[in-house]
């Protein structure tokens, strides 16, 4: 069967589900917000008992992917993604879910050609890239400072 472009368009328009757009972006600013004021709260509750800003602020990130990875774990952080859709990519704890998601689906294949060769499939480029150009950032900051 031979179809133009412009008859294929239309076929995948009328095939494809009707995405409620303004309701899954209302979700995800909602839930990331939500995790966000998680976040804040941690923060304050860590200057709170006397710890220096940055510090609280070092603490608070290691919290987050804990909890980001135990929930990711215990298989609510699925469901959570499910519902919040973008929401739970942005912060912290959606990088703690894309290191240990993968490490828990290829646990079977063994710790090291399977666990531990496959954490970092989908973390890995952003680590890379934003190491790359952070590099390349600084050096252009000094150059041009």
């Amino acid at each position: 069967m031979k179809m133009s472009k412009d008859e294929y368009s239309r076929y995948v328009e009328k095939k494809s589900p009707k995405s409620p757009i303004w309701t899954n972006m209302l979700k995800a600013f909602v839930s990331g917000g939500i995790i966000c004021c998680i976040g804040q709260a941690i923060l304050n509750g860590f200057t709170g008992a006397g710890l220096p800003k940055e510090n609280a602020a070092t603490a608070t990130s290691i919290v987050l992917v804990f909890i980001g990875a135990l929930l990711t774990g215990l298989k609510i952080y699925d469901n959570l993604a499910k519902f919040a859709g973008a929401g739970t990519l942005v912060p912290i704890t959606g990088f703690a879910n894309s290191v240990a998601a993968p490490a828990l689906e290829f646990k079977s294949e063994g710790i090291i050609m399977g666990m531990s060769a496959k954490m970092f499939v989908i973390a890995g480029p952003v680590i890379v890239f934003g190491i790359t150009f952070s590099v390349i950032y600084g050096i252009l900051y000094m150059l041009l400072k």
